[in-house]
């Protein structure tokens, strides 16, 4: 390479190097340098996996793939490790080197920093999480705002939410942030377990209780004396047990199986629950003693589809976490999946999100999520696109398809529609009359009378 050649290069922003078909280095960027920590000098002549030392260069290199396909590729997020052994996520394309016959003499790869990227990104979800909870939108922040408070306290509290909202994680983090974190965090599932079993579990046993109890066993309240006990789905605990229950809570007192010595612990409860209590008691399910006795402190968790904000921003936690689990540098999401991920209702909320992007993850071999590594059932369930109007679309043709695609996205809600467009929505009701708009059976009457 003359020094014209090499002026050029060294003026880009990002790295450059090229390598012949022995791969072997023959030139690398001032870029370069900085991006490696390597010098010109040093790289020039060595292998290029000797400098990178990426996640890639074993088993999926790019440039490998590209003199092979003859196809180059753009914009893939690896990750190399630098001279001070640092770890660099990069952003890396490729392209074939020819001669002017058009022999290919070997490949040319540019790289971008993405540290500062990726700071930011680490920066932005300090700043929209709390202790492992993820989120940005104002339900979550509300939350967040008053946790602090909450967990310095000592009183019961209740979570109510539905499965997979993340109630366990809210009880955790109520627990790290008390003053009583130096002790344990005893969590049990009240639903999943029969009275008897329940029973064990939570107040221990003497040995000689029943038969197969040859040695004491401690009971979860024990386990978790001056700490936090979460009792998980309390409203599926049977009314006999909901009467031991409420005496412990109130007394702090109980006796195990098969003992009449009685045991005093000092332990904060955290109940949890899928179910509304309050209607529960209404309904004579629940007893109402209990229920106050456990609804010192309510926090109820909105599922996912009432905070769809936080879902781009709860993707990304979860790709970087499956990226460290299963060891790839998949960069993010398409935007078909973007789209397809904000209008899905998540009946599974967080837990399912993240099912689905580990589902996509088992069959993603690029670096960015696409359609077809979704769960079919995903698609399925996807609200169909409208055709976009072609130029010459006259404007009666157009203002029909702006209505049709703010109902679409608003799932029939033809209020939410209408603000959406900026006008009311009897104004909406009466282009929908006039235009004679045809609309799915399932939308949403929200039109005056």
């Amino acid at each position: 390479m003359n020094q014209e050649q090499q002026t050029i290069i060294d003026s880009i922003a990002d790295g450059v190097f090229t390598i012949d078909s022995d791969w072997k280095i023959t030139s690398f960027n001032r870029a370069a340098e900085t991006i490696t920590g390597v010098l010109r000098s040093q790289a020039i002549g060595r292998s290029c996996c000797e400098v990178f030392r990426a996640s890639i260069c074993e088993t999926n290199c790019a440039l490998k793939q590209t003199m092979k396909t003859g196809k180059p590729l753009v914009n893939k997020t690896v990750y190399i490790i630098n001279s001070r052994g640092r770890q660099i996520p990069i952003s890396i394309s490729t392209a074939l080197l020819k001669d002017s016959k058009g022999k290919v003499i070997g490949g040319v790869e540019t790289f971008r920093d993405l540290s500062v990227v990726e700071e930011l990104r680490k920066e932005l979800q300090k700043q929209y999480s709390f202790a492992d909870i993820i989120g940005r939108s104002s339900r979550m922040r509300d939350l967040f705002a008053i946790l602090p408070e909450i967990s310095e306290s000592n009183s019961t509290v209740l979570l109510e939410g539905a499965s997979g909202t993340g109630k366990e994680l809210f009880a955790r983090a109520i627990h790290h942030l008390s003053p009583r974190n130096k002790k344990n965090f005893v969590a049990i599932n009240c639903g999943a377990l029969p009275d008897t079993l329940l029973e064990s579990e939570l107040f221990g046993y003497k040995a000689g209780a029943f038969t197969d109890a040859r040695k004491d066993k401690a009971g979860r309240f024990v386990l978790a004396d001056k700490g936090t006990l979460f009792l998980d789905e309390i409203g599926d605990i049977s009314p006999a047990m909901q009467i031991r229950l409420l005496r412990v809570l109130q007394e702090r007192v109980f006796e195990p199986l098969g003992s009449v010595e009685p045991i005093c612990v000092d332990v904060r409860v955290i109940a949890a629950s899928n179910k509304d209590l309050n209607k529960l008691v209404q309904k004579g399910l629940f007893r109402e003693d209990l229920y106050y006795r456990i609804n010192v402190i309510k926090l109820k968790l909105p599922p996912l589809r009432d905070r769809r904000e936080d879902i781009p921003l709860l993707a990304d936690h979860f790709i970087a976490k499956l990226n460290h689990r299963q060891d790839k540098a998949i960069a993010g999401l398409s935007p078909q999946v973007v789209k397809v991920l904000l209008e899905y209702d998540y009946p599974g909320n967080v837990r399912e999100l993240e099912n689905i992007l580990e589902h996509a993850f088992v069959l993603c071999r690029q670096n960015v999520i696409e359609l077809n590594h979704l769960p079919k059932y995903l698609l399925e369930n996807t609200l169909p696109e409208l055709s976009i109007p072609k130029a010459g679309t006259t404007l009666q043709e157009m203002e029909i398809f702006m209505i049709q695609d703010a109902i679409r996205r608003n799932r029939g809600n033809r209020t939410l529609a209408a603000r959406e467009l900026g006008i009311d929505a009897s104004t909406l009701f009466r282009k929908i009359k006039r235009l004679n708009i045809a609309l799915p059976n399932d939308t949403t009457q929200t039109h005056p009378a």
